[in-house]
């Protein structure tokens, strides 16, 4: 309680309104976080690939990059049904997952002051085993989808002997929050007059040429989703 008997102010909260939860809530710097479901759901769409932190069986914790795909407020993941990672996720242990975006290099005066302007957004949560078919076929389209747009439609999708040797896991986006970094470097005063270049550096994702199969007919056209190929942009 406050020295006034009242409650403590509730944290500063962008957009929607939603309160992060104890574990979610962005100590360090946070007036960087962002709680609302709009912002950490558009870091989940544009990024390609998350990490997901785990503690396997035997009590060593990982850290493994995998791809992911969000359904609404579900995020799914899947693999080989031997995994260890989906192994354990599949088993409803509790698992950390992140994905970022790195928009720049922020290049300071001082050293101290050199960083990155990034966003980020960590899910923690229990995962649960996708066992349902019709969900199992709607995670695995919205995986194929999030990779190229429309693509799931276009593929063959897996047959019965991939599908038993697939796993897919779930993770509520229930307990989310995102972190973002913006902004030109914050030098200190004394420092301004530093005859040192200071500014941001952008960083993008690019897109090459398209490399066809060796074993492609070339009579097969590259698709127009792949020739203008772009992640999904924040507003």
């Amino acid at each position: 309680m406050s020295p006034a008997g009242q409650p403590p102010p509730q944290p500063r909260v962008r957009s929607t309104g939603e309160l992060p939860s104890p574990r979610t809530r962005i100590r360090r710097l946070p007036q960087k976080g962002r709680y609302d479901r709009a912002t950490i759901h558009a870091i989940l769409d544009e990024a390609l690939i998350c990490h997901v932190g785990f503690t396997a069986a035997d009590g060593q914790p990982f850290v493994l990059p995998t791809i992911h795909a969000r359904v609404d407020d579900t995020l799914y993941l899947h693999g080989s049904s031997g995994s260890r990672m989906l192994t354990a996720m599949a088993s409803g242990t509790k698992v950390c997952v992140t994905a970022t975006l790195l928009d720049g290099l922020v290049l300071a005066r001082s050293g101290f002051e050199h960083s990155m302007n990034y966003r980020c957004a960590v899910v923690l949560g229990t995962s649960r085993a996708v066992t349902d078919a019709q969900e199992r076929q709607l995670a695995l389209r919205a995986l194929i989808d999030h990779m190229v747009a429309g693509r799931s439609a276009r593929v063959r999708m897996p047959n019965r002997k991939e599908d038993a040797a697939t796993a897919v896991v779930a993770l509520s986006l229930h307990e989310a929050s995102a972190k973002v970094s913006t902004g030109p470097p914050t030098d200190e005063q004394a420092d301004l007059a530093m005859d040192v270049w200071a500014g941001v550096l952008p960083l993008a994702l690019t897109v090459g040429v398209p490399q066809p199969d060796p074993l492609l007919d070339t009579r097969v056209p590259v698709p127009e989703a792949i020739a203008s190929y772009r992640r999904p942009q924040r507003s």
